[in-house]
Formats: C-alpha cells, sequence, structure tokens
C-alpha cells in the first residue's frame, strides 16, 4: 500500500523528437555550416521517395532509415532518440565515475551506489542473504492486520497503492490518493484477453513465479504460483481499463476516513495510514472505486498463506535486478525477452547508469547541467515557447465554435502556463539515505523509503512549484495539469533536439510541435477540465464543451481503425489526450512558423523543397522509429500514446497545409476529405 512517486494526475506526456528551436541568427536563406543531422537539419537519405506522401508520410520521410535500421540486440526500439540516449548515459557514467567527486558526500554517495550495483562477484557471493530479513518479515505474518502492516513496509507490494499529489480541487496543497495496483504482468489485459499470444505470457508468468521461488529456496513453488497467479486474475478482472483509469471526473472522489471505511473496511485505513505517516490526513483520493473495494473483498477471503507467498514472490520479483544473476537472468527472461522481445540483456553499466537516474538522479543532474548545459540554451527556448504561445493565442481567438465566455477562459489558462527551462532551481538533498557499497538490495531499498518519507515531509506545506517530475538528464518534457506547468529538461535540448544551426522550418517541426504539444495538453480531453491554476473546475459553456467532444469523438474513431499488429488496434479513447496534444501541437507550431516566415520574409526552396516541406518533414522524422512486435503489443495495450507512425500519419492527414505542401489528392490512402478533416485548434 506504498509510495506511489508519480502524480496520478499529472497528465506527464514523453515525447521524443528530432529536431532544434527558434534560431533568428540562422542566415535568411536557412543554411548554416556545422549543423549535425543533414545539410539544414534533416536526413534526406532516410526517406523513402518511392513512397507517395499522401499514402504513408510516415514511410516518405523514414523508409529508407527503417529498412536499413537493425534495433540492437539489448533494445525493444531503434530511434533518433536512442542517438542522444547513448551519449547522455557516457556523460552520466563519466560523471558518477568521476573520481574527483569522491571527497564531496553527494559523489562520494554516487560513487558508492555505483559500486554496489557494479560488484557482481559480491552479489554472487552473498547470494540470497540479503533477501533474508525481507521474507522474514513475511513468515511472521500471523494475522491479516499484520498482514496490512506488511503492505506498508518498504518494497513491497499491495493491491491498493497510496501517494501524494496537489489536490486538484485546491492545488496550492497536497492531498493523499489510493488506485488500484498488485499486479506482476504490464495490466489486465495480460490476464484476460483470449488468443494463443496471451495464453503463452500467462503460461510463461506462472513458470517464471515458480522459478524465483524456487530459486530463492521457497517451498512447494508450483502450487504457490497456481495460488499467486488465481490472486492476481482476480485482482485483474476487477481492475479498471487504461482508458477508464484516465478519466479525470471518474477517479477524483475524496473521501473521509468514514467513506474510505464503506467503501473498503478491510483495510483498516486508520492504522495503514498512520503507518505511511499520513496519520493527520483528513482525506484521501480512492481513484479506481469498484476495484479498491474488490481488493478489500479479497483481502478477507483469500487465505492469509497465499497474501503471504503473493507478499514474499512480489517482493523477490520487484527486486530481481539486485539478486544473484539467476534471478536477474528470469527477470529479463519474461520481462523483456518474452513480453518485449528483446533478445540481450543490456550491458551492466548501462542498467546502472538507469538505476542511479532513478535513486539518486537530481544529484547526477546538478553535476550534468554544469558540464553539459550552456544557459544560452534556455533563453533560445524560451523565445520559442513564446512564439508558439503567441501563435495559439491566435488561433484561439479565431476559433468559430468556441464562444466567447469560454474563450476569456482559456486565454486565461494560457497566459498563466509556466514554462520551465533546463535544470530546477534547487535540488534534491540525498544525504539521508544511508549507502552501503557491499549492499545494492538494501540500497535500493533504502532509496525508495527515503523517496517515500520525502514526499510525507512535504504534506503538511503548500504545494512545492519548484519541483520537477523529471531529472536535467532525462530526454523528456511533459505537462502538469495539477500545476499548470510545461517542463524541458536540459537533455532534451541539444541535437538531435535543440540545433542551433538548424534551418528554423526544421526547428518549428521538431521541438516546436514538442512545445505545443505539451501546451495542447492543458487543453486536451482531461487537461481542459482543470483551470488556469490548476484546479479542477468544469470553466466551459455547454455549448463550447459539446462541439469540442464532437471533435475529439471524430479523431478518436479514426485513430481507432489503425491497427499496428494483428488483433490489436489503437485504443482511441486511452490515447485522445496524447492525440490531441500531437493534433494541436503541430497546428500550433506551424503557425509559429508562418509568423516566423511573415517576419523574416517567405522562405526559399533547400534542395528543391519548400519551407512547409521542410516544416513537416521535420515533424515526421521526430518520429524516426522502429520497434519490436513485444513492445509494441505493450505499448498498445497499457500507453496513452499512439505508435510512432501513426503519430506521423493520424495528425498531418487532418491539417490542410500539409496537403497543400505535398499536393496530396483523392484516391490516396491518408486523404481525407476537407469535411472529414479534424480541427480542434
Amino acid at each position: 500500500m506504498r509510495r506511489r512517486d508519480v502524480g496520478l494526475l499529472a497528465a506527464a506526456v514523453l515525447l521524443t523528437g528530432s529536431g532544434s528551436a527558434l534560431l533568428n541568427r540562422v542566415a535568411a536563406e536557412g543554411q548554416s555550416s556545422g549543423v549535425r543531422y543533414g545539410e539544414w537539419g534533416v536526413a534526406l537519405d532516410a526517406r523513402d521517395t518511392a513512397v507517395t506522401p499522401g499514402d504513408d508520410f510516415f514511410r516518405h520521410a523514414n523508409g529508407a532509415w527503417y529498412d536499413k535500421t537493425e534495433i540492437p540486440a539489448d533494445r525493444p526500439l531503434a530511434s533518433v532518440w536512442m542517438v542522444l540516449q547513448d551519449e547522455v548515459e557516457l556523460q552520466t557514467r563519466a560523471i558518477i565515475e568521476d573520481p574527483s567527486q569522491s571527497s564531496d558526500p553527494s559523489g562520494k554517495q554516487l560513487a558508492d551506489f555505483w559500486a554496489s550495483w557494479m560488484d557482481e562477484p559480491g552479489i554472487e557471493a552473498r547470494g540470497t542473504k540479503p533477501l533474508r530479513s525481507h521474507l522474514n518479515e513475511v513468515a511472521a505474518v500471523r494475522t491479516r492486520d499484520d498482514l496490512l502492516r506488511l503492505f506498508t513496509e518498504p518494497g513491497f507490494t499491495s493491491p491498493v497503492q497510496i501517494g501524494i499529489i496537489p489536490d486538484p480541487s485546491k492545488p496550492d496543497r497536497y492531498i493523499a490518493f489510493a488506485t488500484q495496483s498488485g499486479l506482476g504482468m504490464p495490466n489486465r489485459d495480460y490476464y484476460l484477453r483470449e488468443g494463443e499470444k496471451y495464453d503463452a505470457f500467462r503460461k510463461a508468468y506462472r513458470d517464471y513465479v515458480v522459478r524465483v521461488q524456487t530459486l530463492a529456496a521457497i517451498p512447494d513453488a508450483a502450487a504457490k504460483a497456481d495460488a499467486i497467479v488465481r490472486l492476481e486474475t482476480d485482482l485483474a478482472k476487477s481492475h479498471w481499463t487504461p482508458e477508464r483509469s484516465r478519466n479525470i471526473k471518474e477517479i477524483y472522489n475524496p473521501m473521509d476516513r468514514q467513506q474510505l471505511a464503506a467503501l473498503a473496511p478491510e483495510f483498516d485505513w486508520t492504522t495503514l495510514l498512520d503507518r505511511l505517516g499520513l496519520g493527520r490526513v483528513p482525506t484521501v483520493v480512492a481513484a479506481e472505486t469498484s476495484a479498491i473495494a474488490d481488493a478489500g473483498k479479497m483481502l478477507a477471503s483469500v487465505p492469509l498463506e497465499t497474501w503471504k507467498d503473493y507478499s514474499a514472490y512480489h517482493f523477490i520479483r520487484a527486486h530481481a535486478p539486485y539478486l544473484p544473476k539467476a534471478f536477474d537472468q528470469a527477470h529479463f527472461d519474461f520481462f523483456s525477452k518474452m513480453l518485449r522481445d528483446v533478445p540481450q540483456q543490456r550491458e551492466r553499466w548501462k542498467r546502472g547508469v538507469q538505476l542511479l537516474n532513478q535513486q539518486l538522479g537530481e544529484a547526477i543532474g546538478k553535476l550534468y547541467v554544469a558540464r553539459h548545459y550552456p544557459p544560452e540554451s534556455s533563453r533560445r527556448m524560451n523565445e520559442l515557447i513564446n512564439d508558439l504561445r503567441s501563435a495559439f493565442a491566435e488561433r484561439l481567438g479565431a476559433l468559430d465554435w468556441m464562444d466567447e465566455s469560454t474563450r476569456k477562459e482559456a486565454l486565461a489558462k494560457l497566459d498563466a502556463f509556466e514554462p520551465r527551462v533546463g535544470h530546477p532551481v534547487k535540488y534534491i538533498d540525498y544525504s539521508p539515505i544511508s549507502v552501503d557499497r557491499h549492499d545494492i538490495l538494501g540500497n535500493v531499498v533504502r532509496a525508495n523509503d527515503f523517496a517515500w518519507k520525502l514526499q510525507v515531509s512535504r504534506l503538511a506545506g503548500p504545494v512545492d512549484r519548484s519541483l520537477w517530475l523529471m531529472t536535467p538528464q532525462t530526454i523528456d518534457a511533459y505537462y502538469n495539469a495539477l500545476t499548470n506547468q510545461i517542463t524541458f529538461p536540459a537533455a532534451i535540448l541539444q541535437p538531435p533536439f535543440f540545433d542551433p544551426k538548424a534551418d528554423p522550418a526544421v526547428n518549428y517541426g521538431a521541438i516546436g510541435a514538442v512545445i505545443g504539444h505539451e501546451i495542447g495538453h492543458g487543453f486536451d480531453d482531461q487537461g481542459r477540465q482543470f483551470d488556469a491554476t490548476g484546479k479542477i473546475r468544469d470553466w466551459w459553456t455547454v455549448d463550447s464543451a459539446t462541439k469540442f467532444r464532437d471533435r475529439t469523438a471524430r479523431l478518436g474513431a479514426q485513430y481507432s481503425q489503425f491497427q499496428p499488429l494483428p488483433g490489436v488496434n489503437v485504443n482511441g479513447e486511452l490515447t485522445m489526450g496524447e492525440n490531441i496534444g500531437d493534433l494541436g501541437g503541430v497546428e500550433m507550431a506551424y503557425a509559429a512558423y508562418r509568423r516566423f516566415v511573415r517576419r523574416t520574409g517567405q522562405a526559399p526552396a533547400l534542395t528543391g523543397l519548400t519551407g512547409d516541406q521542410r516544416f513537416f518533414l521535420a515533424y515526421a522524422q521526430a518520429w524516426r522509429q522502429k520497434m519490436r512486435d513485444g513492445r509494441l503489443r505493450e505499448l498498445l495495450l497499457t500507453d496513452p500514446h499512439s505508435p510512432a507512425a501513426i503519430r506521423v500519419n493520424g495528425v498531418v492527414r487532418n491539417i490542410d497545409a500539409w496537403y497543400t505542401a505535398f499536393d496530396v489528392k483523392p484516391g490516396e490512402k491518408l486523404y481525407l476529405p476537407p469535411e472529414q478533416r479534424v480541427r480542434i485548434w
């Protein structure tokens, strides 16, 4: 029942892109020396010009790259994003291993944590000894109350998770929330979907549960595995679908202690919250109410011994990478090789970089910014953000379907957007974490416990708007509906994302569309339900809301027709917010680019391509990606983002300027008649 570290309602979005930022210094013809990709920012040799843009724009822009690219054996996908990730991983490793940092307490923490992870001989020699104290905690459970207490201990899995977020009804304060949890496989579909593929997943999962228990010398592993999988399957049956769980109106259910007790009395909420440090919290948001209630019923009806076996197994599963190689390999064989089709484990140092970014990320980030982030990047990025905001304000002012009352509120929300670029103004102090060079499992458990207690320590005060949900070395971006903030970490602001020497059309088509996407999240199907302060409030008139829903329903129907894998379509409802963000992001970025052209003069052709063509090619190449089927299946079932090719083709077919730029005609596969194109922003 512990530690939900990411905000339930934060509407964070992960993006990868290729491109750059606003460049007023670029020569008038758009060319400059030193651009990293191609002659002016687009890799023309990545295209497959035999494919007509109107038939498949993703392949037209990326087909040659796609056909010749092999996915690395240790990766679920290949993409332009990976090029930069590889560089950042090397930079991060250099920071961690820098001997000059050893005299600094933070540097010593990093070095000791790293040493504990890289000490494979020591991990093998200790065997399962580091597990004993944790499995002894399970063995000591004698009653249901003991079991509930176990759920609050660091590292243990519970059918209901507790976290802390800004309160959607009063976003300047924090509130606790409870949400469905407790599955080992990615989500309910892996337990419940019919078909040979899913039967194979379920058999392999049962075998994995047997395997790790056997490795831990737990007796009767097969019988216990059967009971554990039955329990998880029953939990999966009660779980809400991903699309339902993203609906703010359904999941925002604040309850006091009496209401919680009525919903699921089996959880003894007062004791649980006390043990989590939340004893003074008067209200908890119960997200998936029926799933929480059903978990409580199962807590009472399922034998205590089964819950104990479940708890022991899940502790081992969650910490398998920090145990001897047999545990780590078994974890990889199922979760990566079986589910995601990844044939080879990543090098240990690369996984170590990922681990330290998770556990001590801002300590690394502070050093990363000092070494690799030029302050000038923030200035240029803010210029582009302001340009996108101005373009969107113009579009809001011209919308014929939005009435004046709603328009006024929308403009106020846009004006209140707070962009954060590069890095936080203050960094987390990890000094309370005890790091032992010979105890990787303990280090991870203690670091996670620290992260939870840090959240609890903030609960009594006002919401700290300076906090970041990503580290500076993360190659991503996000929007937080509860604070109305858009955030762009330092690592994304460099080639191939941010290149001050590229053609302006490329800049607007790539990073400009990313910025527009983040802004657009404030006005997607869920983000639009929050006002300028981050408060959940309906500021839409009935007429404008009806017209908005009509447009988004048509967009969802378009996306639901895409079938990237046999029998698995894009879920237009689950991906609705991201699809709105993608479409709106390109609309905003294109409007900003046309503003730029009006200021500087018509952009001449480069290598036979107009400025508008370069804009759309840059957008398409930002999503240059090739993915293994297993990973693609997982994303289709669990992720609110559409697959990369559809984030290209699904967007451009709704934008009139794309039709003009590439002379797209009726009869071509992506062609939509003007009346069927969805125009939101």
